[in-house]
């Protein structure tokens, strides 16, 4: 499988103490759902704006099917298509209308365009209120038409930067089966990021997580899983450092210690477990909690960044809402 997108040596600083993308470089496969993982700050979003040549990268060289993203971005632009963060439909227009003007953005021929967008519209259950003011809709719906608009011009690369933040379930479902039927039917790549990685764990051909403006890992999400090497185990200890004692258990491969909290790899956790709970047993160690923990993305996440996603991911979640209500009321 060719590489549609590669990044060699991608650097961005802003003044001269920060330092936002630090030297990252990787590949993403011609027709893969790639993801990009990372907590608030990382460095994601200043990566995909400069992939998308919404901002110069410092140094480093970027290719986009072919195309140098700094010396050539209006080939690059015709390539991608993108969905942000922010909601960026205008609310005085309606979807339709919206969705035309965004084809007379990327120069869609006005009768390719009419059929497209009835197309889309059908797909994302928006035919019923294609001519309604924008205000008028949920924010599921806005969702939805902002990825529509992202499709009209049929781009090779789809960016889709947390497009699911803050939207409900059956909202969530809809577009991500759509997201799935556009790799196996049209073999479109997605270039995602999302806070739900339970998502990132089903959708992704590869992930990568970035923290403080690195590549921290990057691999299928099994291989990820893999990586950890075996189950984790969560125990809560009040008293003396009982590091040592722990790391002798049969099967324990690791011990970090976070002031009274334990956190232990094991070759197979449940017969592990089993051997925790009679040394806690035989010393008398307070113990407030345990708890048995097999491979997942989100177990990954916190051992290559040291954080969860979870409380990021309800904050930036009461924002986007925050921001729906805002501009309903303007």
């Amino acid at each position: 499988m060719e590489n549609i997108i590669e990044i060699r040596n991608l650097k961005k600083t802003y003044g001269k103490e920060v330092l936002a993308v630090n030297d990252i470089s990787f590949d993403v496969k011609d027709g893969e759902v790639f993801g990009f993982l990372g907590p608030n700050g990382a460095g994601k979003s200043t990566t995909i704006s400069m992939i998308t040549t919404l901002l110069l990268p410092t140094s480093g060289d970027i290719k986009v099917c072919g195309f140098d993203a700094v010396k050539d971005a209006n080939s690059v632009r015709k390539s991608i298509g993108l969905v942000p963060q922010a909601l960026t439909a205008d609310d005085e227009l309606s979807g339709r209308e919206n969705m035309e003007l965004h084809a007379e953005l990327y120069n869609v021929p006005r009768n390719i365009a009419k059929k497209r967008i009835n197309e889309l519209l059908k797909i994302m259950n928006l035919e019923d209120a294609a001519d309604r003011r924008v205000d008028t809709y949920s924010g599921g719906m806005r969702k939805r038409l902002e990825l529509a608009e992202g499709l009209i011009h049929h781009p090779r690369i789809l960016f889709l930067d947390e497009p699911t933040l803050g939207l409900d379930v059956q909202t969530r479902e809809i577009i991500w089966e759509y997201i799935r039927k556009l790799k196996e039917e049209s073999g479109m790549t997605v270039f995602l990021t999302t806070h739900y990685l339970e998502e990132a764990d089903s959708l992704c051909d590869r992930i990568a997580i970035v923290d403080s403006g690195k590549i921290a890992v990057i691999g299928t999400p099994s291989e990820l899983k893999a990586s950890l090497g075996g189950d984790i185990i969560y125990v809560t200890i009040n008293g003396e450092d009982c590091t040592d004692e722990l790391s002798q258990i049969k099967g324990i491969t690791e011990v970090k210690r976070t002031e009274s909290e334990y956190r232990l790899k094991a070759k197979d956790g449940d017969v592990a477990m089993s051997d925790i709970l009679t040394k806690i047993f035989e010393k008398g160690w307070k113990v407030t909690s345990i708890s048995l923990h097999k491979p997942s993305m989100n177990q990954v996440f916190m051992e290559y960044t040291g954080k969860s996603l979870k409380d990021e991911s309800s904050s930036k979640s009461e924002i986007r809402t925050q921001m729906i209500q805002n501009s309903r009321r303007q």
